[in-house]
């Protein structure tokens, strides 16, 4: 969008809603992920693990950051904007809790990489601004190299534990797009972004159903990478 457009669609009360409900939901997911990794360090079995995933939960935090400051500029409580997703999310990480230090890297690398894809995906329908923050908050913190390579190695050296982590990308999967799912139904000014408006186009039923495929597949792809069936 130009500068004009997106002062436009700011104009629309029900579009910068929208706006500030994703960027709430997001900031959110960054927290959870900062806490959820800075216990998971604490289950890493080298100092090199350790200070790796701790990298990975200060990326999240600066991310966090940069979302709430933009929810402040826009005019709303940036942790107003996040409470609505806080059961919801916590439920999905209460649900898919690791038991051990294997099950917490797959879910950083796949459970996040879900997320990740689902807001890009309602992002493309944002103003330029939007949609910029949005891509560089979901950037990879550094969790694909560091993910495969002690994944791989670890199914080389004991092969059955490649089918456990085969079955736990698979609920992790399952939780991610009922959680999706959920908070696309449930946030009004979601739905509403998702209908259209300002300069943006509607995302109908067909093109949501396309949208959710694309999600699968690249789960799968993830999968492969790591060497696990999908």
């Amino acid at each position: 969008m130009t500068e004009s457009r997106v002062s436009a669609a700011f104009e629309d009360e029900d579009y910068r809603r929208a706006v500030v409900d994703l960027l709430g939901a997001i900031a959110y997911g960054e927290l959870a992920a900062f806490d959820r990794l800075s216990a998971d360090a604490r289950l890493a079995p080298t100092l090199e693990d350790k200070i790796a995933i701790g990298a990975m939960a200060c990326t999240e935090f600066q991310h966090l950051l940069q979302l709430r400051d933009r929810i402040a500029e826009l005019g709303d409580d940036p942790y107003a904007a996040m409470a609505p997703f806080r059961q919801a999310l916590d439920l999905f990480h209460e649900h898919t809790a690791p038991s051990d230090w294997y099950e917490g890297l797959i879910k950083a690398y796949v459970g996040d990489g879900l997320a990740a894809d689902f807001y890009r995906e309602i992002a493309a329908y944002l103003d330029t601004r939007t949609r910029d923050l949005i891509v560089a908050s979901l950037a990879d913190a550094g969790h694909s190299e560091f993910v495969v390579d002690r994944v791989r190695s670890a199914i080389a050296e004991d092969p059955r534990l490649g089918g456990r982590l085969a079955l736990w990308g698979r609920r992790l999967m399952g939780e991610a797009l009922t959680q999706a799912q959920r908070v696309a139904a449930e946030r009004d000014a979601l739905s509403a972004l998702l209908a259209g408006g300002v300069d943006r186009p509607a995302l109908d039923l067909a093109a949501i159903g396309r949208m959710f495929a694309r999600i699968t597949e690249r789960h799968a792809e993830r999968m492969a990478v790591l060497g696990l069936d999908s």
